[in-house]
């Protein structure tokens, strides 16, 4: 089974996740933005059990557009965000920004979500994609 991991800029704090990720979004909401510092975010996501932390975090804990309540993790000696939970649709799932990975380049999304959002001189591109 394959084993990838995500890290702080410092190293820090780590998520080790196992097996292929149950979801990969590009995200235009306002929260993404602010959190990736970028017009989008993207992130992937796994089962709870699939996912191992290490390290310590400190969280902030937002409520998103969608109603939904989301707890971020982020590495209190760099600030990097690492991974984030998001009850309501997302219970039991862990989601970690792909630019954490040591290795980015092992999946690309199929949702594109938030979309009236999305700036109007970007376009998500590809067969596959589900855009919302």
């Amino acid at each position: 089974m394959t084993t990838r991991t995500a890290s702080c800029r410092c190293g820090q704090l780590k998520a080790s996740v196992t097996g292929e990720p149950v979801r990969v979004s590009v995200c235009h909401c306002l929260n993404c933005k602010k959190r990736s510092g970028s017009a989008f975010a993207v992130q992937a996501r796994w089962p709870d059990e699939n996912v191992t932390i290490e390290g310590t975090s400190k969280t902030h804990v937002l409520v998103s557009d969608s109603g939904n309540r989301a707890t971020f993790h982020f590495c209190p000696e760099c600030g990097s965000d690492v991974y984030y939970e998001i009850n309501g649709k997302f219970d039991g799932q862990v989601a970690i920004p792909l630019g954490a990975f040591d290795d980015p380049y092992f999946a690309s999304p199929r949702f594109s979500v938030w979309e009236p959002r999305k700036h109007d001189w970007l376009e998500i591109i590809g067969d596959d994609i589900e855009h919302d």
